[in-house]
């Protein structure tokens, strides 16, 4: 294998790892670069799923503090409704054919780049929802079940700006800050993390050069991301990641 390939994945895996940490969406730059050093695009979908675990692990870990008092309850159940739903998401990127992905990969890219960029009306929802009575957060249990196994079954599909669609779900139901609602989501997303890469590594064309390339990079990645969150300019950075995403999926379009 090239140099010049392991260090654009390298490379793209640090970024990954970063990004995901300070404003979500870190996968719609890992992909890309999988499939520009030559991947078919479910390969590339299968070993970035994988590649990008130790990074959400690096996540969960910064967020220690605030899961400790996460109760636990309410832990095991998302926790279970997003491993149900990543199952069938996992599942059904196997069995479908190369081809059908193919022609599907362009809209979820697209759709992914266009949810990260609505991601301020998503907050100012999530501090709305937080703002219901109990009552009224305990009526959205059902369709908090519901919505969260689909953000499973999305998230085992294809796991672009998957943060954001858990975000929206937990709005339903939680009246936390945001900062407590992102480490939960951290928590979930390492549960749909873990779920594909068991499901991908026995069964998924991954691509474990590139993998074990990745992974340590957005391991590092993630790391770094939540040391510079402080100061870096997080719109900066998030329009950066829309607009590749959205020039990815044109490129996808028409090829």
């Amino acid at each position: 294998m090239e140099w010049g390939v392991l260090a654009v994945v390298a490379v793209a895996g640090l970024l990954s790892g970063a990004v995901n940490s300070i404003a979500g969406g870190g996968s719609l730059l890992l992909f890309p670069a999988l499939v520009g050093v030559g991947l078919p695009t479910q390969a590339a979908n299968v070993t970035n799923s994988v590649a990008n675990w130790p990074g959400f692990a690096g996540q969960v870990y910064g967020f220690a503090p605030e899961l400790k008092s996460e109760p636990r309850a309410r832990m095991v159940l998302l926790s279970v409704l997003t491993a149900v739903g990543t199952v069938a998401g996992s599942v059904l990127l196997l069995v479908t054919s190369s081809k059908s992905f193919d022609t599907f990969v362009p809209a979820l890219v697209l759709f992914a780049s266009l949810l990260l960029a609505g991601q301020k009306q998503v907050k100012r929802l999530v501090r709305a929802a937080g703002s219901a009575t109990g009552d009224e957060r305990r009526e959205r249990v059902v369709p908090l079940a519901v919505v969260m196994t689909a953000a499973g079954v999305y998230g085992g599909y294809f796991a672009g700006a998957l943060g954001v669609i858990m975000l929206v779900s937990l709005a339903m139901t939680t009246s936390e800050s945001l900062h407590r609602l992102n480490a939960l989501k951290a928590a979930l997303s390492l549960v749909n993390s873990t779920v594909t890469l068991l499901i991908f590594a026995l069964f998924g064309p991954v691509d474990w050069a590139m993998a074990l390339v990745a992974a340590p990079t957005a391991l590092v990645g993630g790391y770094l991301g939540a040391k510079v969150s402080r100061w870096m300019n997080e719109e900066l950075l998030r329009w950066t990641v829309v607009t590749i995403g959205v020039t990815v999926s044109v490129i996808l379009f028409t090829t």
